[in-house]
């Protein structure tokens, strides 16, 4: 049983186990109900609180978001807008630009249109001065072989050339030769030949074969039926070049072009219309020039090697003859080691001799040193005897 006192009256009664846990049950049921419903209310409020505290905090946080978003966007419209301008600018100074490059290109090619074209008028000019001028070469020849024989039209392009020759001779050439081939122990000669030496060294030398014919002339020669011909007076004459001064194939478009290289046909060999004379000259002469130092030096080394040739030759003449002694000498020098070979033998055979006989005599003298009475008389009783005897009368 379980006593009980009433809050308000203060009795105290009694009541049995489940009666009080029915009591107990009630009670507690009834202050844990209020208990939740206190709690809940209380955690409504801080709900409330919080959620309240949320939204200002939120706002706040919000509004100053927005604000530094506004200030952003402003900021970046406004370099926006700058970089607008500036492209705008850009834009503005690309064009000025351009369009003055533009006028300052329109100019140049303006410019360099009037100076082509007068280029061009200058060299058509001078184009139709040099053909004219061609022309009436190519004319006055004509003329001129016509008037002539076959002989005199030969005879006069060897004058013309060494007429042309002449005027430079005494200012361009004045140590060159230049004289006609009347060398023809060899069958054959050409017609001039041009040689230049300096501080005795010839650094150039050409061979030179003129030819024309007359209009009238039944049979037309080519330039290279004389080619072989040339080549072989070239070479018997020791020149280094060849050239063939021709009026020739008059309409050939190949040999009025200018000097005309054949050396695919011949080494250094060259056509040349009159005209090209003299430049052909000064052209391999320069070009010759260039060489001179090392034709110098050819010429030194040359001349070393002849040095050098006939040293060899006398070097060759004492080997020779220093050879021959030396085998005469030899042969004698060989006997002589022959004979005292001999002469050592022999002298090593009494040597042997002399050495054997010493050997005996002191094998002779040891035996005579181990001589003794007892050793003659050890074996003759009479001998000991008397040996005795004369002891005692000793």
């Amino acid at each position: 049983m379980q006593e009980i006192k009433c809050p308000k009256c203060g009795e105290v009664f009694k009541v049995d186990e489940s009666g009080y846990a029915a009591i107990v049950k009630q009670v507690r049921d009834h202050e844990f109900t209020a208990e939740i419903a206190m709690r809940e209310k209380a955690l409504e409020n801080e709900k409330q609180t919080a959620v309240e505290l949320a939204i200002n905090k939120t706002a706040a946080k919000s509004g100053q978001e927005l604000a530094e978003k506004s200030t952003e966007i402003a900021r970046l419209k406004g370099e926006l807008q700058l970089s607008r301008a500036n492209a705008d600018l850009a834009v503005k100074n690309a064009v000025a630009e351009k369009d003055s490059m533009i006028l300052e290109l329109k100019n140049k090619l303006a410019l360099l249109g009037s100076e082509q074209a007068v280029k061009e008028q200058s060299l058509i000019t001078q184009y139709e001065a040099q053909l004219k001028f061609k022309d009436e070469e190519i004319e006055r020849y004509k003329d001129f072989k016509a008037k002539q024989s076959t002989k005199m039209v030969g005879e006069s392009l060897e004058q013309h050339c060494e007429i042309e020759f002449n005027k430079l001779r005494a200012t361009g050439f004045k140590d060159a030769y230049f004289e006609k081939d009347n060398d023809a122990r060899t069958g054959s000669k050409g017609d001039y030949i041009f040689r230049e030496s300096k501080d005795g060294v010839e650094f150039i030398s050409i061979m030179f074969e003129m030819k024309n014919q007359n209009e009238t002339t039944a049979t037309k020669h080519k330039n290279e039926d004389f080619f072989k011909e040339l080549d072989k007076d070239r070479r018997e004459k020791n020149c280094e070049y060849a050239v063939l001064v021709s009026l020739l194939e008059e309409d050939s478009e190949l040999y009025n072009s200018g000097i005309v290289d054949v050396s695919h046909r011949y080494e250094k060999m060259y056509v040349i219309r009159p005209q090209f004379f003299i430049p052909l000259i000064t052209l391999l002469r320069n070009a010759a020039l260039n060489s001179l130092q090392y034709k110098t030096e050819l010429a030194v080394i040359k001349n070393q090697n002849l040095d050098i040739t006939h040293f060899e030759e006398d070097m060759n003449d004492f080997k020779e003859k220093f050879g021959r002694n030396f085998r005469l000498a030899s042969e004698k020098f060989q006997k002589a080691i022959d004979e005292i070979d001999k002469t050592i033998d022999h002298l090593q055979k009494t040597k042997d001799a002399l050495l054997s006989s010493e050997n005996n005599l002191r094998l002779a003298n040891n035996k005579a040193e181990e001589l003794t009475i007892k050793r003659l008389t050890k074996n003759n009783p009479t001998m000991q005897q008397k040996f005795a005897e004369l002891q005692q009368n000793k």
